[in-house]
């Protein structure tokens, strides 16, 4: 297959990595950008030498692509998506949270599956380097019975963040710092622990003026029977202090702190091995362009699953899970109540599985 043809819809924020990446890779070609505000999408025009509109049906009746990346608000991923994939039959990579309602989330991917295209969440801090081993310590069972995972994330957003769009800050569009900036933080600790069973939160709004919270904590049980704990903020000051995670076990523990999820910080384990040292050393930090590491690694990932049809890390199953977990962990903040994720049969007779 000749190089894989992409589009971006937004080019807010985010969409400057997504071209950096886009741009230099060689399977790749960028060839369009949309965005309603023509400035926004003319400065990645000419700054690419590519298309640019500010109505994304025309773009897709003018252009040949083979992926868009959604990158809109929040609370249009899912509008943007199942539109797209119901007219054009686009392959479609959205970024997190791929939508704020778990109908809306359910309708993507059924969308998807039925006009027989790829849907692929990102989720690109998977492939930050200190978290690769940790997966795979994860994955030879290094840990033994998992005990407890907790995530930090200690970030600063001032005001003028939020000022920035009107969408932002707003429960309809974007969501707070638990579905905004914890939402790779939250997979993560999915992604090491499990299944979560039941979860109990608090939230608050300290120092930003929005609708949603800047401060968040929650305990999570999960059905292996380790509990989890989040703690995210947007209201650290002066500037972000810390993007982290640790995983404890009987056998070892792992903490991976950094401001972004990228610096190694402890690697113990009761069975120590020769690579052991060398992996402390050699993961304690992300290459200098962190942001944009994952990005890379997941986008290649992307064109290799539709190239050569494989299975993608995170569609749109494994990123409805912690999509389900940010639901919970808002139920039980607006309840003051624990909640419980998924019904487990206990007297359902079907298959045999009745506890009596």
């Amino acid at each position: 297959m000749s190089k894989l043809k992409f589009a971006l819809l937004g080019c807010g924020r985010i969409a400057k990595k997504h071209a950096e990446v886009l741009s230099e890779l060689e399977e790749a070609e960028l060839v369009a950008v949309c965005d309603t505000i023509e400035d926004r999408a003319e400065e990645y025009g000419k700054k690419y030498n590519i298309s640019y509109y500010t109505d994304y049906n025309e773009m897709f009746q003018k252009e040949d692509i083979d992926i868009v990346n959604i990158l809109t608000p929040s609370g249009l991923h899912a509008k943007h998506t199942i539109d797209i994939v119901k007219k054009y039959r686009k392959h479609i990579v959205c970024e997190k949270p791929m939508a704020l309602r778990l109908d809306d989330a359910d309708e993507m991917i059924r969308t998807c599956d039925e006009n027989g295209v790829r849907l692929f969440v990102v989720k690109q801090n998977r492939y930050n380097l200190p978290v690769q081993k940790l997966r795979q310590a994860l994955e030879e069972g290094r840990f033994g019975k998992l005990v407890m995972g907790t995530v930090r994330v200690r970030w600063a957003r001032h005001q003028h963040y939020y000022d920035m769009d009107d969408w932002r800050g707003t429960w309809k569009f974007d969501g707070g710092c638990l579905t905004n900036q914890a939402s790779h933080h939250i997979d993560l600790l999915e992604w090491m622990l499990g299944q979560p069973v039941e979860v109990s939160a608090m939230t608050t709004t300290r120092l930003a003026d929005i609708e949603v919270e800047d401060t968040g904590v929650v305990i999570i049980r999960f059905k292996n029977g380790a509990l989890g704990v989040i703690e995210a903020t947007t209201a650290a000051r002066p500037t972000n202090i810390e993007g982290s995670i640790s995983i404890l076990g009987e056998k070892g523990t792992v903490e991976i702190g950094g401001v972004a999820v990228n610096e190694m910080k402890i690697w113990k384990f009761e069975d120590e091995r020769p690579e052991d040292k060398e992996i402390l050393e050699k993961y304690r930090e992300n290459p200098p362009n962190v942001y944009g590491f994952g990005h890379q690694r997941y986008l290649e990932h992307v064109i290799d699953c539709i190239k050569n049809n494989k299975k993608a890390l995170v569609d749109g199953l494994e990123g409805r899970k912690s999509l389900e977990l940010i639901n919970a962990i808002y139920e039980s903040a607006e309840t003051g109540k624990n909640v419980k994720l998924r019904f487990e049969p206990k007297r359902c007779k079907l298959g045999g599985n009745c506890k009596c």
